[in-house]
């Protein structure tokens, strides 16, 4: 179960999530993919998320799942056709507030979409692939760009690193967005994950934390199972 310490109304008002990849450079090297020369983003669907309190997080049969802990903020407006020089001021003031998440990825159904030029969204969209803390308030994390991430599986650390590591800043990310499409007030918006993504399996204890000059501010704590019913992955 994922322990959760107050509501999680926040998220009732995400239309979108959109989630940005590629964004740390050695997260890069160890999938053996191409740097990219702007944000790049796709969509997970609302019904990916997993609440504090909401059960277990499920692992498909035949699905290799990856853990991707990342950094998440929530829009206070709408955002549409920003100038490409938004500026860094302006970008914060437009966050309502920030969130710990663990982006899921089916990671032998997002291979095989890829070498046959299919799109990712079976391998991002599986109930529970978006596990998320509570709401974090601004003035917990003055700057989004000093974060320290960690994830455990069994107790053991896979991913630890800072969000100054991050490629392409918030403001780069809102403009290039928006001219694509509108952003809307409660949009959740992840940032991308930093390196030693790898897998989940049944039984696994998985926890994700989120520190700010030392000081813990928001945990995920989750256990995998099977998930139920008659999806088994063959190749597409």
């Amino acid at each position: 179960m994922c322990a959760a310490r107050m509501p999680l109304k926040y998220l009732d008002n995400a239309r979108k999530i959109l989630c940005i990849g590629r964004n740390y450079a050695e997260h890069i090297k160890e999938l053996n993919s191409a740097k990219p020369q702007q944000p790049f983003f796709f969509l997970k669907p609302s019904s990916s998320i997993l609440k504090p309190n909401d059960g277990p997080f499920l692992v498909p049969k035949g699905v290799t799942v990856h853990h991707e802990v990342e950094l998440a903020f929530i829009l206070n407006k709408d955002l549409k056709d920003l100038s490409p020089d938004f500026s860094p001021e302006k970008a914060l003031a437009s966050i309502e507030g920030y969130a710990l998440t663990i982006d899921m990825t089916a990671r032998n159904v997002q291979n095989e979409a890829k070498k046959k030029g299919l799109p990712w969204t079976i391998g991002k969209g599986f109930d529970t692939f978006l596990p998320v803390s509570n709401f974090i308030p601004k003035e917990k994390i003055p700057d989004p760009y000093n974060v320290e991430l960690e994830l455990k599986i069994n107790g053991e650390t896979k991913q630890h690193d800072n969000t100054n590591l991050m490629i392409f800043p918030i403001h780069k990310i809102l403009s290039t967005m928006s001219n694509i499409m509108t952003l809307e007030k409660g949009d959740l918006i992840l940032t991308g994950t930093p390196k030693g993504v790898g897998p989940i399996v049944d039984g696994d204890e998985i926890e994700a934390t989120l520190k700010v000059n030392g000081q813990v501010v928001e945990t995920i704590k989750c256990k995998a199972e099977t998930k139920p019913g008659y999806y088994e992955y063959s190749e597409i």
